[in-house]
């Protein structure tokens, strides 16, 4: 059964910093690809940063400069360093592993995501 635990979410003021983990369990880590999404209250869920099991990381364009992912595949772990967080960035953060089949149906898995909060 494969699951994936976030943690690392809270109450920030504006200006601080927070690192969000991704713990995963019954599955290979390192052959997925990993995301982060947000969802805030009355919007669309939203992707914030990818990072292939390559190595490659893309952001979105909100978060460029501001947020880093990154993983230990020994440890089955992702990561996401948010620093200077501003108040627009609350939301409900979840990561994602994601693949391709040799069919290529697209395969996900979701965590039930951590509550961000970012407020003076």
């Amino acid at each position: 059964q494969v699951q994936l635990v976030e943690s690392g979410g809270g109450l920030v003021q504006p200006g601080g910093s927070l690192r969000l983990s991704c713990a995963a369990s019954g599955i290979t880590f390192s052959h997925w690809d990993m995301g982060w999404y947000r969802q805030a209250p009355g919007k669309q869920r939203e992707l914030v940063a990818t990072l292939s099991r390559g190595g490659r990381s893309n952001y979105d364009v909100f978060v460029q400069g501001r947020f880093i992912t990154s993983r230990d595949n020994g440890n089955d772990t992702g990561f996401l360093q948010m620093n200077d967080l501003k108040p627009e960035d609350t939301a409900v953060y979840s990561c994602n592993l994601r693949r391709i089949t040799r069919a290529g149906v697209p395969v996900n898995y979701w965590g039930q995501g951590t509550q961000v909060t970012v407020s003076s």
